[in-house]
């Protein structure tokens, strides 16, 4: 058995799809076991190549499952307490992170900066097992009843500061509904309160609220059948990545050198806040002003001519194929 830790949230999980698909063609005759969090089956199904999920909720204690691993890998983070978590199941040998802490010696040094997509495939290339970075297509989603075609915006986020306002959410709504695009709103249901807001303030009907309505599979369904998604930097712009959906997303604090779809990708667009905000604190060294990085920086026509770039994106590489 091949145990794999990445108990983490959705992007975090199709960030390493790459990496999960490198261990699948490394270890193709083990049983592949990915220590999630049981709600994230659904995403682990469009993956491909994993035999069965372990429920595993953060780093807490579980309740290892004999047999004992042969190999365990920790694609969750740099240790220590990862990697003793790893440990605790007696495998024969674990792929991580160097980290002294937790009395690992092998393996490469983590790197800060590096884009969480790479940074796993590095690990993996440390030990001779294969993984493309642009392997980041997911499998076609079952069946679902949701809306074909329509335009997804995704107002909420765990991270507040991550979070695009939701007024400038209402005013794009509005412009897009008068272009022709049917916008649903998605999120959690503890995000359902932001998104049914967005929808009174943008005229939207109620049945535009999909925010706590869908699953992690009918989310997936809808997202590869969009024509377009809208988000801040969570797990939704993942699924638009891995479906080749075209996608605005919405950076800062975090740069998207971390985190964002991959540069070479014309129907992704970035719209970076962080980037801006250095440049302008870079710019208040020599007397200006400054400013902090929040998505407020970013407007409401800028993210139309995003998704006007990422739209033609689309409908170009339609042509190319036809």
């Amino acid at each position: 058995m091949i145990l794999v830790l990445r108990a983490l949230g959705v992007g975090d999980l199709a960030a390493a799809v790459p990496a999960l698909r490198g261990l699948r063609a490394g270890f193709p005759d083990r049983e592949l076991v990915l220590a999630a969090p049981a709600w994230l089956a659904p995403l682990a199904d469009l993956v491909g190549g994993i035999d069965r999920v372990l429920p595993t909720g953060g780093l807490g204690p579980p309740a290892w499952p004999a047999p004992q691993p042969e190999v365990a890998v920790n694609l969750h983070g740099r240790g220590p307490q990862s990697h003793r978590l790893l440990a605790a199941a007696r495998p024969g040998r674990l792929l991580a992170f160097a980290n002294a802490g937790a009395g690992h010696a092998d393996g490469p040094e983590w790197d800060d900066d590096e884009h969480e997509v790479r940074r796993w495939c590095r690990l993996l290339h440390w030990y001779d097992l294969p993984a493309d970075p642009a392997d980041l297509a997911l499998l076609p989603p079952p069946a679902a009843a949701v809306p074909a075609g329509a335009t997804v915006l995704h107002p909420g986020g765990k991270i507040p500061a991550k979070r695009w306002p939701a007024k400038r959410f209402a005013a794009l709504a509005r412009v897009l509904t008068d272009r022709g695009h049917r916008v649903v709103l998605t999120g959690s249901a503890d995000e359902r309160d932001v998104a049914a807001q967005v929808a009174g303030a943008a005229g939207l009907t109620p049945d535009a609220v999909l925010a706590g309505r869908t699953g992690l599979a009918e989310l997936a369904a809808l997202v590869a059948a969009a024509r377009l998604v809208v988000s801040g930097d969570t797990g939704v712009a993942h699924l638009a990545t891995g479906y080749g959906t075209a996608s605005v997303v919405l950076f800062g604090p975090v740069p998207p050198a971390r985190w964002g779809p991959p540069s070479d990708r014309p129907r992704h667009r970035v719209l970076d806040a962080a980037h801006r905000a250095r440049m302008e604190r870079d710019w208040s060294g020599a007397g200006g002003v400054g400013a902090h990085p929040t998505l407020a920086a970013i407007s409401v026509d800028e993210v139309l001519a995003a998704a006007n770039e990422a739209e033609r994106a689309v409908r170009v590489s339609g042509a190319v194929a036809a």
